[in-house]
């Protein structure tokens, strides 16, 4: 097997500006990262709240749940023995009712003190910039149903709107990469991206000639590596061209759901596919190191999705409407879990360029919601999904981990700044919390 010092790879890439915009960065980032069970990448999967009593596992045996056949969180089953789940937590003011910034905050709009609403994230991505440990793409916030009324969970001192249109996303993603025009007054910002894909073009064809340069400059397992992120790359062009076409999808080894670039508001949420899709390929190539994506919004996310039997939307129509038993919110609850399970597949499936494992094994996704108790409209028992991969930031266990606390729900978000290596947490959060410390446990020795 041919082999290359990193210096040589990286001098192929950057024979082209586009490519080492592409690759570069990822490969100073890993062969730069300090050793220790931290992670290098965030990513927060955001959903409003639920009914503890669908939620709650059938069992607990130690600490290793038990989903019954049909429980809506049976799907997590699959990756259990990635999953850390924090139950019972609750925020510092768990009557602020929807709307509450606490979700992901820490603190609620009416909280006392001089701390300014910042979610996880944000607080992350300004960290890391401070430390010099900037990206391409500080943050990447994606999400559907944004229009809606209501509020979504992401701060910066004010409310964040994230993403809806697929195609907005991806250049998001890739900006410096894909192809840009200057829109005219009130043109479309995509025109070029759009022109793009509707002749069929990749950017990669851009990068055509250079990239067939690098190629023959790499040994056997690099070349391979190499070839399966832009394969990936390609396949999500396809999915994003084929939502441009009347009616939508195109085949890509199986249904393609119909997504249109404005985000039709009678089948959106199947845009935060391609949006979790664009998320992993951003993360295999370095673009960012946080991103999040966001399901509705605190009032309303359009649901309307007959193929799983749940024609309707989630706040007033399941959360608070005539749904016996909350059957169609079980419904909704199953198809979430496996789209996170599906996520985190996609990050095992996914290498890393040095041969360190996965994108998942360097990675924490943490399903966040904005309230525990969505039919009570509290905040009294906040819950959390976390993952992580081998040798990752969590304290796993074959079974899976469920754990009951009665601790500040900050101190689970504290965690997951923790995990991305940082320590100081002075700003984010609430003042008056008395162990401004992670949650003690969940954490990896």
């Amino acid at each position: 097997m041919r082999s290359h010092s990193r210096r040589n790879f990286i001098k192929g890439v950057g024979a082209s500006l586009g490519a080492s915009l592409l690759f570069s960065s990822f490969y100073d980032s890993v062969a730069d990262a300090a050793p220790g069970r931290k992670a290098k990448r965030i990513l927060v999967f955001f959903t409003m709240g639920t009914a503890p009593e669908i939620w709650k596992p059938t069992s607990v045996s130690g600490e290793s749940p038990t989903y019954a056949d049909g429980h809506c969180m049976k799907p997590l089953d699959e990756v259990k023995q990635h999953l850390v789940i924090l139950d019972g937590l609750p925020s510092g003011s768990p009557a602020n009712n929807h709307g509450s910034a606490d979700g992901i905050t820490g603190m609620g709009y009416f909280s006392p003190g001089a701390y300014g609403l910042i979610s996880v994230d944000q607080f992350i991505v300004k960290k890391l910039e401070a430390a010099g440990q900037t990206s391409p793409v500080p943050f990447l916030l994606f999400g559907a149903n944004v229009a809606a009324s209501g509020k979504t969970g992401f701060y910066n001192g004010t409310n964040l709107a994230p993403t809806a249109s697929p195609l907005s996303a991806f250049r998001e993603a890739f900006s410096g990469v894909v192809p840009t025009t200057t829109p005219t007054p009130g043109g479309n910002p995509n025109a070029a991206l759009e022109d793009m894909l509707r002749r069929r073009k990749s950017i990669l064809d851009n990068l055509k000639s250079e990239l067939a340069t690098m190629k023959r400059d790499l040994g056997r397992e690099q070349y391979y590596k190499l070839d399966l992120h832009l394969e990936s790359i390609r396949l999500l062009e396809r999915e994003l061209e084929g939502s441009m076409q009347p009616g939508g999808g195109v085949p890509t080894g199986g249904a393609c759901a119909p997504v249109e670039p404005a985000m039709d508001r009678s089948n959106h949420v199947t845009g935060n596919s391609l949006h979790l899709d664009t998320i992993v390929a951003a993360f295999a190539c370095n673009r960012t190191r946080v991103a999040s994506v966001q399901w509705g919004t605190d009032q309303e996310m359009r649901v309307d999705m007959p193929e799983i039997g749940v024609p309707d939307e989630e706040h007033n129509g399941l959360i608070h409407g005539n749904d016996p038993g909350h059957a169609r919110l079980i419904k909704l609850e199953r198809w979430l879990a496996e789209q996170f399970v599906g996520v985190i597949k996609k990050l095992k499936a996914t290498p890393e360029p040095d041969g360190t494992g996965t994108l998942f094994d360097n990675t924490l996704v943490a399903w966040c919601r904005d309230m525990g108790d969505a039919p009570n409209h509290n905040q009294n028992e906040m819950k959390f999904v976390l993952a992580s991969g081998d040798g990752g930031y969590l304290k796993t266990a074959p079974g899976g981990r469920f754990i009951t606390s009665k601790e500040r729900h900050e101190r689970v978000l504290l965690s997951m700044i923790d995990a991305m290596g940082i320590t100081d947490f002075s700003g984010f959060g609430d003042p008056a919390l008395g162990s401004k410390s992670p949650l003690p446990g969940i954490a990896a020795t």
